[in-house]
């Protein structure tokens, strides 16, 4: 656990974390601390927790086919990539200028076991049970139409294979809900309608085998195993 954790910690440093975006969503800077406090009433201990629990799906040794959706800039996982040389990974995006962001942290690490593909999680370019692992970090509260996303991702992962990842959930934390309606709705960073920890729980466990649950804040955080 101390390893993963602070390889999580190590990350923003080796891959230029000191941009806005990549601070607040790694609450690594004094903006992104100030931005996670504000909206999201998190200091970085819990931010760090809720990642190290929803990338627990992923082994340390793990060595098969990964599917990241969406990279978004990648500063959550490149680094981790890098601890993995042996599994075959692919990063998709709908938003090429991030995506693009994404590829550079890659090649700055020397990384040569992740491809990078632009496509819609509503409609992967993927064949019925390609990838061992689904990795979605801070993704389903963006997407237009959450029902394609969650059966796409469910399509595309193999019998035994992991779903894992976080997003935001409402109604753990007013201040967060707030935000979420009167700001990030408006500029188009959220879409509703968004999961409850209840309901997330129920269509999970709905779909998957078996489920690891549970929330710091407003983020959810889980690790599913495909029956």
């Amino acid at each position: 656990m101390t390893d993963r954790k602070e390889t999580i910690r190590n990350a923003y440093r080796l891959t230029g974390g000191n941009s806005f975006y990549d601070g607040m969503i790694t609450c690594s800077t004094l903006s992104g601390k100030a931005v996670c406090r504000a909206v999201w009433a998190m200091n970085r201990t819990e931010c760090d927790d809720y990642l190290y629990h929803a990338l627990s799906g992923i082994p340390s040794d793990f060595s098969g086919k990964l599917l990241e959706v969406p990279v978004g800039t990648g500063v959550l996982t490149m680094p981790l990539y890098r601890s993995l040389p042996d599994a075959d990974i692919t990063c998709l995006d709908y938003y090429e200028e991030m995506m693009s962001q994404a590829r550079g942290k890659a090649d700055g690490l020397g990384l040569c076991n992740v491809r990078f593909m632009h496509g819609d999680v509503g409609a992967l370019p993927f064949y019925d049970g390609l990838f061992d692992t689904v990795l979605s970090l801070n993704g389903f509260h963006a997407f237009p139409d959450k029902e394609a996303a969650y059966r796409e991702t469910f399509r595309v992962l193999k019998p035994g294979g992991t779903f894992c990842g976080c997003f935001y959930i409402k109604g753990e934390n007013a201040r967060t809900d707030w935000f979420i309606r009167h700001m990030y709705e408006p500029m188009k960073f959220f879409t509703p309608p968004y999961e409850t920890e209840a309901s997330l729980k129920v269509r999970l466990e709905g779909m998957y085998e078996k489920v690891s649950i549970g929330h710091v804040k407003g983020i959810a955080w889980f690790v599913c195993r495909k029956g």
